[in-house]
């Protein structure tokens, strides 16, 4: 792989030194006067590059094939932001560095080492587009475009003119002109919304993650997306996998794979089960199942995804972006050396691209957009969208990436799937996690041989022998000292209905005291308190509104200030458009309750403090403050809630627990805002009003990984009167460390608890407890022990406690 000299290095180290000594405020890597916005519904960072002595950026809209407000920035190492002339938008992420003419390909944007900037226009290589790859048979100087809706085009390098091999599938928009339309041929390639392009072993290889089923807008199992390729001009994309995929890469990156006919290529992708991940080595694919750290990205119409990635990063592995994880990723990642790939932490941005930049990592986000798409729900009431559409850079050292949210992986290799005799699941990984249990269940009773991949080489060898009966599911908790890269399970038999789902987790060692950071944010029993709501401003204002309880009104800006204003107008709408909606939640004496379309869920109490209001009246309970999924605040507790189309509430996750009394969040220019303070507080994270009367908290959203380790207390009943056979709410255990649960009768009785282990409603027994009136029994879950929810049944009708303590 070409790399840069040591001397460039030093000299990209040494300009960003000399910026850090003189660059604007930053907050948790996060700067202000760098935030990108556009006119348009969504303004997510689709590239971002460093390339001849600068970084490049670009930003995108929804669905704009034909030009945008969105533009090209240059970042110069001192830190300014300058917006190329040439920018003509549209829905880019495309990027590759072309060796041979030493030219940046980024979005539309061509540009050379002197930072020169040409442009192909929408109206020569319409589309959105997604993917460049280098060329199969002429690559010292033509290059492949590919866009979202599975166009296909090659373009010179030299003179920009375009060839089209597939048309682009967007419809020909009104009042736009297209020169001479590149290409004839209409793909026929299952799925939509396109995101990888890369070549290699004779091939280009195209992936998609979304599909035109109306199904996919509200159930995450429908089928949808597809894995391609292409080989000659004339041919249509040919399909290689039906599920939903993203990245496709190689050991090369955005340079393209140095020796392409023998070079592996990778994909990245899912379905409802798992992460998929695909192998390209000595022409032949492999498949690999990953566990999903979060849920938020699993909508099958791929909106919620953006652009995972897999790059270098100047480090001895590769980074992987997928599901709200950071990865380790093997750069010699081949069927015969597998071994390595390991999770390294959660995190909550929604991430389309990053880089390293010096002696940092700059990650493009998509943080704020003014249409929140299918992300709608009744707890977050009648509250507006930003005004405007926003993201922002994200600079943090190489280090922090094992230093953010603590690891998790849930995903099954079978989900209620027909299975014949003999059938062999794909490889599932076994190693990188420090707790990992297993879930078998079938519809017949079927043997299974669970086979383990010890070294990863690909050499299989029986591990164990599981029976597994259709009456009685089978858990399996795998010790800590077990080892292996890839386990699978060979049926003897077949089933109907079969599904094998994992729990894996690593020790979360974070304390449950907030980080001195949050200082000033207001406890439960603080009276002298400022706060109210916030609302991101339209109209090319481009700062946030802050319209405080006692009725005050003040503008927060780019440069940490947060000034008083005169706008009675102005305050009156805000009032009203992120007005915090009441009675969201109910609190009784065994945990908080939620209820929604879908049901009933019962969440744990960080403190009983919070359930009443304080001198600051009602709370946010439900914000989007990332693209496409939202931030809950119940009881002390941050969770991370997925889209309904993404699962919804029975795939919520706990964050952090940090017992204040937070009024209002948002998002700014990148920034986490919180409303609800001390009125004295001071420090780094709190911007104060220029009138000394109000302050406001700033971050970044993954801050909230260090305001307390997620804990609390409660569970489905408490000295509740339960009906014989009638099942309780599901209370949420997902995301905790430590769980202990007392359970207590009036009644002799027999308890089974119950744990829905795939978050979709799957019931299986854990355990039944036989209880007297008198005395309580405690269980403490074995820490391999991993579900979504718990609830709990009675044998007879009888006044019933079930407490869990979360620690």
């Amino acid at each position: 792989m070409m790399r840069l000299p040591i001397s460039c290095l030093a000299l990209a180290s040494a300009a960003l030194l000399h910026a850090e000594e003189s660059a604007p405020r930053q907050i948790s890597g996060i700067y202000p006067h760098l935030a990108m916005f556009n006119q348009e519904g969504e303004c997510g960072t689709g590239a971002v590059v460093p390339w001849a002595d600068r970084l490049w950026v670009i930003t995108y809209g929804p669905h704009l094939p034909f030009g945008s407000s969105d533009k090209l920035y240059e970042i110069t190492p001192d830190l300014r932001q300058v917006i190329r002339p040439e920018s003509v938008g549209g829905t880019p992420a495309n990027r590759m560095i072309h060796r041979e003419t030493q030219q940046l390909l980024i979005g539309p944007y061509v540009i050379d080492a002197r930072r020169q900037v040409r442009v192909i226009p929408p109206n020569r290589m319409p589309g959105r587009l997604t993917g460049n790859a280098r060329h199969l048979t002429e690559p010292a100087r033509k290059a492949y475009y590919a866009t979202m809706e599975e166009g296909l085009y090659e373009v010179d390098l030299t003179t920009l003119e375009v060839t089209g091999h597939i048309k682009d599938g967007n419809g020909a928009k009104k009042g736009f002109s297209i020169e001479t339309h590149p290409a004839t041929l209409s793909s026929k390639l299952p799925g939509y919304h396109g995101k990888g392009l890369f070549s290699g072993q004779g091939r280009l290889v195209y992936a998609n993650n979304g599909d035109r089923d109306k199904r996919v807008t509200t159930d995450p199992a429908t089928p949808s997306g597809a894995l391609g390729e292409w080989s000659a001009p004339g041919q249509d994309w040919q399909l290689v996998r039906r599920n939903q995929f993203t990245e496709v890469t190689g050991p090369g990156g955005i340079q393209g794979n140095e020796m392409p006919e023998s070079d592996p290529l990778w994909s990245i992708g899912w379905d409802h089960r798992s992460l998929i991940l695909m192998c390209l080595h000595e022409g032949r694919w492999q498949g690999y199942r990953l566990p999903k750290s979060s849920h938020c990205y699993d909508g099958a119409h791929g909106w919620n995804t953006e652009w995972p990635r897999i790059r270098d990063i100047g480090e001895t592995d590769l980074l992987m972006t997928m599901h709200g994880a950071f990865w380790k990723f093997p750069r010699n990642f081949t069927p015969a050396s597998s071994a390595g790939l390991t999770p390294r932490s959660n995190y909550l941005k929604v991430i389309g691209d990053f880089a390293r930049w010096g002696d940092h990592l700059v990650l493009g986000c998509d943080d704020s957009a003014n249409k929140e798409f299918l992300n709608i729900r009744k707890a977050k009431g009648k509250l507006a969208g930003p005004g405007q559409s926003q993201s922002n850079l994200w600079f943090i050292p190489p280090e922090k990436l094992d230093q953010i949210g603590p690891v998790i992986g849930r995903g099954a290799v079978w989900l209620n799937d027909p299975v014949k005799a003999g059938d062999v699941s794909e490889p599932y990984l076994f190693s990188g996690y420090q707790h990992r249990s297993l879930l078998v269940s079938t519809s017949e009773a079927v043997t299974f041989t669970l086979e383990v991949d010890e070294k990863g080489t690909g050499a299989w060898t029986p591990k164990s022998t599981l029976e597994v009966s259709a009456s009685m599911p089978l858990q399996i908790d795998f010790p800590a000292k077990e080892t292996g890269t890839w386990l699978r399970l060979k049926a003897q038999k077949a089933a109907s209905k079969v599904t094998a789902f994992f729990h894996y987790r690593n020790d979360d060692p974070r304390p449950t005291a907030a980080d001195p950071m949050f200082a000033g944010i207001a406890e439960p029993d603080d009276k002298d308190v400022t706060g109210g709501v916030m609302l991101a401003r339209g109209g090319g204002f481009k700062t946030l509104r802050h319209v405080t309880t006692t009725g005050t009104c003040y503008d927060l800006g780019s440069a940490f200030d947060l000034k008083p204003v005169d706008d009675p107008a102005g305050m009156n709408w805000t009032s009203q458009n992120a007005a915090i909606p009441q009675g969201v939640l109910s609190y009784d004496d065994a945990s908080i309750l939620y209820v929604d379309e879908k049901g009933r869920w019962r969440l744990p109490r960080g403190t009983s403090k919070l359930d009443k209001t304080g001198p600051l009246g009602a709370e946010r309970v439900c914000r989007e403050v990332c693209t496409e999924r939202d931030l809950f605040n119940a009881g002390g507790t941050f969770f991370e809630l997925p889209a309904e189309n993404a699962g919804g509430f029975a795939k919520v996750r706990p964050v952090c627990t940090h017992n204040r009394r937070i009024k209002d969040y948002a998002s700014y220019r990148g920034l986490l805002v919180l409303s609800g303070l001390r009125r004295d507080s001071k420090g780094e994270h709190i911007v104060r009003s220029t009138d000394g009367s109000t302050a406001l908290w700033v971050g970044a959203v993954d801050d909230l990984w260090a305001f307390g380790k997620p804990r609390g207390f409660g569970g489905p009943w408490k000295n509740t009167k339960v009906k014989a056979g009638q099942p309780s709410d599901p209370y949420l255990v997902t995301g905790y460390d430590h769980k202990e649960l007392t359970l207590g009768t009036d009644t002799p009785a027999r308890v089974t608890v119950e744990a829905d282990l795939t978050g979709t409603g799957f019931w299986v027994p854990v355990q039944s407890f036989d209880l007297s009136p008198g005395e309580d029994k405690t269980h403490v879950f074995p820490a391999s022990f991993g579900a979504y929810w718990l609830r709990c049944t009675s044998s007879e009708n009888a006044t019933v406690t079930a407490q869990l303590e979360y620690r």
